[in-house]
């Protein structure tokens, strides 16, 4: 049955310029987590509306550990 899954475990995490990405085994990004490095030196009005790159973090590595969170025991 694991070979009928869309994206194979592992998940990796990869750290770019502005985001976390996730990829599955065969290097398809699965999702991309936003962050800004500079909130706290721009005092402008939306910057509540973006994560810091600690929150992207932990959100990407919490995304990239589902396959292993997720795994069917075995009995």
């Amino acid at each position: 049955m694991d070979n009928l899954r869309r994206f194979p475990a592992p998940w990796v995490m990869e750290e770019e310029e502005e985001c976390f990405r996730v990829k599955d085994a065969n290097g398809f990004s699965i999702c991309c987590v936003v962050h800004r490095h500079d909130l706290h030196s721009w005092g402008y009005q939306y910057a509540g509306n973006y994560l810091s790159r600690d929150e992207a973090r932990r959100i990407a590595k919490a995304i990239s550990r589902l396959p292993e969170l997720l795994k069917r025991p075995q009995y």
